[in-house]
């Protein structure tokens, strides 16, 4: 079985009038298919799994980007590449690099973001993402409290949306 397998698992029931957007950066995608022996890594695999049923029925929404089919096109390894280029027929919003993207990228490098990194985060903010996922630990440090957007791993995301159903 692949690690994007559709699953069966109970869904938070989210109360959310319209679905939020969300962007995951390869780091994300490429998590199940990672050595699983450290706890991190599976607990990460396990809460970007969830997200990912959760895109499936509608109660999140998948923003793609023109960074991601760069970057995953250079992925050397075919069955990852495939398994996730098959998320951008399941994303609502496909953002291209415009030169606006690449001026927040730019900004963003000013302040210490690795460029790819940069134009990822970039896509997320001109798409207006509510959360941008990733399991790259330097860039959740240092996007830690930028104002246009919340970037955290996969199990934090779970927490926030179970956060958010309690309140409900």
């Amino acid at each position: 079985m692949s690690p994007d397998t559709q699953r069966h698992v109970p869904v938070l029931k989210c109360h959310i009038s319209k679905a939020m957007l969300i962007y995951l950066d390869i780091c994300c995608f490429n998590r199940p298919f990672d050595d699983q022996s450290d706890l991190i890594v599976r607990l990460q695999t396990e809460a970007k799994l969830y997200v990912q049923d959760m895109i499936r029925i509608g109660s999140l929404s998948l923003i793609w980007s023109a960074i991601m089919d760069m970057e995953n096109a250079a992925n050397p390894d075919i069955n990852r590449k495939v398994a996730i280029c098959d998320w951008q027929k399941i994303g609502v919003v496909d953002v291209p690099v415009t030169r606006h993207v690449e001026n927040i990228a730019d900004q963003l490098v000013l302040n210490g973001v690795k460029p790819m990194d940069a134009l990822h985060l970039a896509c997320a903010i001109e798409a207006e993402a509510e959360y941008f996922l990733t399991t790259d630990k330097a860039l959740l440090r240092k996007m830690a409290k930028h104002e246009h957007l919340s970037v955290v791993d996969p199990v934090d995301f779970i927490r926030v949306l179970m956060e958010r159903q309690n309140e409900d």
